[in-house]
């Protein structure tokens, strides 16, 4: 399914209201354009069109037709079989400041967009999916969008470049404010373009980058998966993207440098329950001993310590493992909030390869925090509907070439996705098994489950792609939307019968896996405009404003009272299947695709409606993910002689789960975290305070 921020519309990139500068920024120069010239600097621009690019591949556009004051933007792609398909129309007033915003369409996964803003007389009005405010506006600010296309990062910052310390405040709430980062040359049809790129702070948990050119026109929008830059210029792609790859690298390295706390001398972690595993309970007192990345010992809770240790205290709380996210698309911007969270090892299920690749280097060379990532091999056939990561093969042979090469670089195991031939599948997983590596993934389209575990699946992912199966007719095409939508189907199907029954036979005779990624469905079934969804209840509130209003919108259209009991009904008929499955022994593997940290806490806390206690989902999400990875002689427990992985609750989560929820501190490899110093780095009102540290 995987969601990510990128292929959602502009505002779902924008998800909180924090004002930090990047700390490897430059001090800005004057800009070009003023507010005095903004009129003829308007006149001067022109249409303007820009390709949308995921990975090198061009997936879409942003077209901008200007007249007068107003301009009209035609936004759309399609990635991975959907996508936005946004229409706005702009006018400005005085400095470049919108003054009345039309936002409509459709958003990646189908919600209506229906946005609208205006600014007339002191007094700011707008309607979002959230619902209607207003405010009184005494100074020039800014609407930061919800649905909104990139080109509303250019229309903020034309703005705020005349602005003081092009700073400005921010609509609903918050502030925005652009930093020059570099100047640049780039070459396209057009001939060399001189080039800026800037860092937006204030609309989001990490900055924007974007690029103007030397005329302070929309050159670019850049991240280092995504881009949206001007026709002519596609080439400049992968080394633009790259600099999105640098700064966001620099930025969190500089995080990593002020929170990250590197002892010379053992440290000693006193007065803490350990939860055990094996016992699913949590120990007598102890105190645990780090030395290095490992657990030297675990002794007496009033045992002497060495001279020179450093003591942290554990004031009688509870040591848990670190947890596992099975089911990530890891990038920089995730990896220090799951390790806050807890999540210190994560699967990979599928990414830009040389991205991943060059994360993880950071990560082990110490240079950025982030957890102990386990690769997949992702393979996905060439089609109009394609997920542009991984290795995209045509032919079966290829398919196999794929194969063999995830084995050469080392990948743990194959993922196969939506639009690669399911006829495909025997041959890939017989040459996966033969390298050593388990085979996961999907059900191809025009496929279905129990083909796959015919076929030699050890796992199958997402429990829609299993379930669409006993739904859908035959030739419907699961690489669309209809993989989603067509869960409406749900609440009439009889699980008792015949073909539900025999894909859950084959599931237990073939030992294969499930990861359901519950917190996706949950938020994609459940969640309505303008409600508060489930999964974002327990931290909301200590997050910045707009990661609040954005915690208010749903993914889907569900925009009837029909469609609305068809959705509620489906995600209950997917939980009567999940019970049904532990029921039968079948193996469930907790994975978000929701990036993991807070989306993981609820992840396994939405198991106890199958059944699970909170002392198996502990055990559940440490020990047996480590355990099926291969990685239990290391991790997964807390064991001399194991990494030191952990992290420290006041309260007892095998009593109540959601004490997870409240870390105060986090060893990754004996490097320890404490998450209230780098929750304000991202706007966050941190969850508790530090222990007390003595001897450092």
């Amino acid at each position: 399914m995987k969601i990510k921020l990128v292929t959602g519309a502009f505002a779902l990139l924008l998800i909180t209201a924090c004002a930090q500068e990047d700390a490897t920024t430059k001090e800005a120069a004057t800009p070009v354009i003023t507010g005095a010239a903004i009129a003829d600097y308007d006149d001067a621009l022109g249409d303007e069109n820009f390709s949308i690019l995921v990975g090198g591949t061009r997936i879409g556009h942003v077209k901008v037709d200007r007249a007068g004051d107003a301009v009209a933007i035609d936004y759309d792609f399609k990635n991975n079989g959907r996508g936005p398909t946004i229409a706005e129309t702009v006018s400005f007033g005085e400095g470049g400041i919108p003054v009345d915003w039309t936002i409509t369409g459709s958003t990646t996964f189908g919600n209506e967009a229906n946005e609208s803003f205006s600014l007339k007389d002191g007094k700011a009005n707008w309607t979002d999916a959230t619902g209607s405010d207003e405010a009184d506006i005494s100074a020039p600010a800014l609407y930061i969008n919800q649905f909104g296309s990139p080109y509303s990062v250019f229309i903020y910052a034309r703005a705020l470049l005349d602005a003081p310390e092009m700073t400005m405040p921010a609509l609903p709430a918050g502030q925005l404010k652009i930093t020059e980062m570099e100047r640049l040359t780039a070459a396209g049809d057009a001939g060399d373009a001189n080039i800026i790129t800037y860092a937006m702070t204030g609309a989001s948990l990490n900055p924007i980058y974007f690029i103007l050119d030397d005329q302070s026109k929309f050159f670019a929008f850049i991240t280092p998966g995504f881009s949206s830059i001007r026709e002519g210029y596609e080439g400049e792609d992968e080394r633009l993207r790259g600099l999105a790859a640098q700064y966001g690298a620099e930025r969190f390295a500089g995080i990593q440098a002020k929170v990250a706390h590197h002892y010379d001398a053992p440290v000693r972690i006193r007065n803490v329950r350990l939860f055990d595993p094996a016992t699913e309970a949590m120990t007598d007192p102890v105190s645990v001993v780090v030395s290095g990345d490992r657990i030297a010992s675990i002794d007496a809770a009033g045992a002497d310590g060495a001279e020179g240790e450093v003591e942290i205290d554990g004031a009688g709380g509870s040591l848990i493992p670190g947890l596992y996210d099975m089911h990530g698309h890891m990038g920089e911007n995730s990896a220090l909030l799951n390790v806050a969270a807890g999540v210190t090892s994560v699967r990979d299920m599928g990414n830009n390869n040389d991205v991943l690749d060059a994360l993880i280097e950071k990560i082990d060379a110490g240079e950025l925090v982030g957890p102990r990532i386990t690769r997949s091999g992702f393979i996905e056939g060439k089609s109009p509907f394609s997920s542009n990561n991984g290795i995209l093969v045509e032919s079966e042979e290829e398919g196999l070439a794929a194969v063999r090469e995830y084995a050469d670089k080392g990948f743990y195991q194959i993922k196969l996705y939506n639009s690669m031939n399911g006829d495909w599948a025997p041959a890939l997983v017989a040459e996966a098994h033969r390298l050593g590596m388990p085979v996961a993934g999907h059900v191809p389209a025009f496929s279905n489950a129990n083909a796959m575990i015919r076929a030699g699946f050890d796992e199958l992912t997402h429990i829609n792609q299993v379930m669409l199966g006993w739904v859908l007719e035959e030739g419907e095409d699961t690489r669309t939307l209809l993989r989603l939508t067509a869960l409406k189907r749900l609440p009439d199907l009889d699980l008792s019968s015949a073909p539900v029954q025999e894909t859950l036979d084959l599931m237990v005779e073939n030992g294969v896996a499930m990861d359901p990624t519950m917190a996706i469905h949950e938020y994609l079934l459940l969640a309505r405009n303008g409600e508060m969804r489930a999964g974002a209840v327990d931290y909301v509130d200590h997050m910045p404003a707009e990661v609040q209003r954005n915690s208010k919108v749903a993914l889907a259209d569900i925009s009837t009272p029909e469609d609305d009991a068809a959705y509620r009904g489906a995600y209950d008929k997917i939980m009567e299947v999940m019970r049904m499955m532990k029921d039968r022994g079948i193996f469930i593997i907790a994975g978000t695709d929701l990036g993991g940290a807070f989306e993981l806490h609820r992840e396994i806390e939405i198991y106890q409606d199958m059944g699970f206690t909170a002392p198996e989902l502990l055990k559940r999400a440490t020990y047996d993910m480590a355990e099926y990875l291969g990685q239990d002689d290391d991790l997964g427990s807390i064991e001399a002689g194991k990494y030191a992985d952990f992290f420290l609750v006041p309260g007892d989560p095998t009593a109540d789960l959601k004490a997870i929820k409240t870390i105060s501190m986090v060893s990754r490899g004996g490097t320890i975290y404490f998450p209230s110093e780098i929750y304000p780095e991202f706007g966050i009102e941190p969850f508790v305070d530090a222990p007390a540290v003595s001897g450092e």
